[in-house]
C-alpha cells in the first residue's frame, strides 16, 4: 500500500525488491581539535536533489582556503571554527530539504497523502501544481550567517548579499574576447578579490588582493548590463569576495579603511 501512495496508483508488478535505508542526521560539530569532517563523514542525506555531493565538494571549498590560511600562518586557528557555523548551517538546511522530498515521495500520514494526491492533481493541468511536485529540488549554495562577513551600511535593491554565493555574468576580457565572470574570478587564484565596477577601480585595494575591474580603461566589458544587473552595481560599487567565492562585504563607494576592516574580518583577523 505504501509503495501505491508512491506511485499514485496499484497497477503494477514487482520485478525485483531490495532493502534501501538512508539516514539525514548530521555531527554536532565538524571541527573537532585537529580533527575535521566533512562530507559524508559530517552529514548524511537522503539521496534526493543531489545534495550529498554537492554539499561535499562545498565543504571542500569552504575548508580549503581557510585552512591554507592556517597552515601558512596568515589567520589564526580560531578561522577554523567558522568552518562548522557556515556547513553546519548548510548540512541542517540540505537535510530539511531532503525530508521534504523524501515525505513528498513517501508520505508519513494520511495528511501528507492527501496533499501529494492533491499536488498531483493539480499538476496535470495547472502549472502553479507542477512547481509543487516535489521529486527532489535540486540542491543551490547556501546563504551563511557568518561571523566573517560584513553587514551593508549602504542600501541595495538586488544582488548577492554577504554570505551568498557569486553570481556568474558574460563579460569580455580586455583584449575583447568573451568570458564569464567566474572564469576571471578563477584567474585571481586562491586569494581575495576586490570585484570593481566602473570607477571603482579609484580605491586603492589592499595588498595580496586580486582585482576584477568591469568597465573602464583596462577592465573587462560588461555591454550587455548583465553583471550589473546582477550585482545591482552603480558606477563606484565594489563587492569584496572570499578565496571560496562567496561575498564577505559589498559596498556602494568602498573606502580603504572599510575594504581593510572587511577583508580582517572575512580572514578571521579582526
Amino acid at each position: 500500500s505504501r509503495i501505491a501512495r508512491m506511485l499514485g496508483h496499484d497497477k503494477f508488478e514487482f520485478e525485483w525488491i531490495s532493502l534501501y535505508k538512508f539516514q539525514c542526521r548530521r555531527m554536532d560539530k565538524f571541527v573537532h581539535g585537529r580533527v575535521i569532517f566533512a562530507g559524508d563523514a559530517a552529514h548524511q542525506v537522503s539521496p534526493f536533489g543531489a545534495r550529498g555531493a554537492n554539499s561535499g565538494l562545498e565543504d571542500a571549498e569552504n575548508l580549503a582556503w581557510k585552512l591554507d590560511r592556517v597552515l601558512r600562518k596568515i589567520s589564526p586557528e580560531a578561522l577554523l571554527e567558522s568552518y562548522h557555523v557556515e556547513r553546519s548551517a548548510a548540512a541542517d538546511e540540505n537535510i530539511r530539504e531532503s525530508t521534504r522530498s523524501t515525505d513528498f515521495m513517501a508520505p508519513n500520514s494520511h495528511q501528507e497523502a492527501r496533499l501529494r494526491k492533491a499536488v498531483l492533481s493539480l499538476a496535470r493541468e495547472t502549472e502553479f501544481g507542477k512547481r509543487m511536485v516535489n521529486a527532489g529540488r535540486l540542491s543551490v549554495p547556501s546563504i551563511y550567517d557568518s561571523p566573517l562577513s560584513t553587514a551593508d551600511r549602504d542600501a541595495w535593491r538586488g544582488g548577492p548579499r554577504p554570505g551568498a554565493s557569486m553570481l556568474d555574468a558574460p563579460v569580455a576580457a580586455p583584449a575583447g574576447e568573451p568570458v564569464y565572470l567566474t572564469d576571471a574570478f578563477i584567474g585571481c587564484g586562491t586569494r581575495f578579490t576586490l570585484l570593481a565596477f566602473s570607477n571603482g577601480a579609484a580605491v586603492d585595494p589592499p595588498d595580496g588582493i586580486g582585482v576584477i575591474r568591469i568597465g573602464g580603461e583596462g577592465g573587462f566589458s560588461d555591454s550587455a548590463g548583465l553583471a550589473a544587473a546582477r550585482y545591482d552595481a552603480e558606477p563606484g560599487s565594489a563587492y569584496l569576495l572570499r578565496p571560496d567565492g562567496y561575498v564577505a562585504a559589498r559596498f556602494r563607494h568602498p573606502t580603504r579603511k572599510a575594504l581593510d576592516a572587511a577583508l580582517a574580518r572575512a580572514a578571521g583577523n579582526n
